[in-house]
């Protein structure tokens, strides 16, 4: 597609892919601007920027700091439940949502090999591949990330402040990444960013077991498609 692109019009065009096509591929700088430093300059420079997925931003996101830190292993075994609204399922699934038919909720990719997970390994630097178990629910767009973790079983048995210190550090200055304090009521809804292109980041936790989960929430439509494509557009365009 690009060089028949470049044939077409007789010069190399700067490209923003939202597909799948291109977000593993050589030559192709990665559209998450907030994923580590310098990767907002190089998409600046860049004649060819991939759109990351959606889950993959959120997963993308909660893990890329900690496994830069040293807090999590690359070869950890990963677990990702996640929830998004209907919209990032495609016509099909548009259709069934807004006609009555589909479920209120349904997990779906259970044969364990979504399309977001090889850019999910990529980018964080893990090296063993998390299990990702994504779900829709009956709602338009909105989305939650979760990373669990057993403390214990981490080098150096961080604490949930730890965690939390690691992920303000990266994105200390970010426009639109940003790491909230825990909701006092222990919940957390899909949909409070949906037209946004803001994501957030929070850590819960229960220390009588050594639990946590990390928690990114962004709009499937916005931080995790056209929000964050309109953010490369504005880095490349100099804006």
């Amino acid at each position: 597609m690009v060089e028949e692109i470049r044939r077409e019009q007789g010069r190399a065009p700067r490209i923003i892919d939202a597909s799948t096509a291109h977000r593993v591929a050589e030559g192709w700088v990665f559209g998450f601007a907030e994923l580590a430093e310098g990767q907002a300059n190089a998409i600046r420079k860049a004649e060819r920027v991939s759109n990351p997925g959606c889950y993959a931003t959120g997963a993308i996101a909660l893990l890329r700091p900690l496994v830069d830190a040293g807090v999590l292993p690359t070869d950890h075994p990963v677990v990702l439940p996640s929830v998004s609204g209907y919209s990032g399922g495609g016509r099909t699934m548009i259709e069934a949502y807004e006609s009555g038919s589909a479920p209120a909720y349904e997990l779906y990719a259970l044969g364990l090999k979504h399309k977001h997970l090889p850019e999910i390994l990529k980018y964080t630097g893990l090296v063993r591949r998390p299990i990702f178990v994504p779900s829709v629910g009956s709602f338009r767009q909105g989305m939650l990330v979760q990373l669990p973790l057993h403390l214990d079983t981490l080098p150096g048995k961080p604490t949930p402040q730890d965690l939390q210190a690691v992920l303000e550090r990266h994105y200390r200055g970010s426009e639109w990444v940003t790491v909230e304090p825990p909701t006092s009521d222990g919940k957390l809804e899909p949909t409070a960013l949906n037209d946004t292109n803001k994501m957030e980041l929070r850590v819960y936790s229960n220390m009588d077991f050594a639990h946590a989960v990390l928690i990114a929430r962004l709009d499937n439509l916005g931080k995790g498609a056209s929000g964050a494509a309109v953010q490369n557009l504005k880095l490349m365009l100099g804006l």
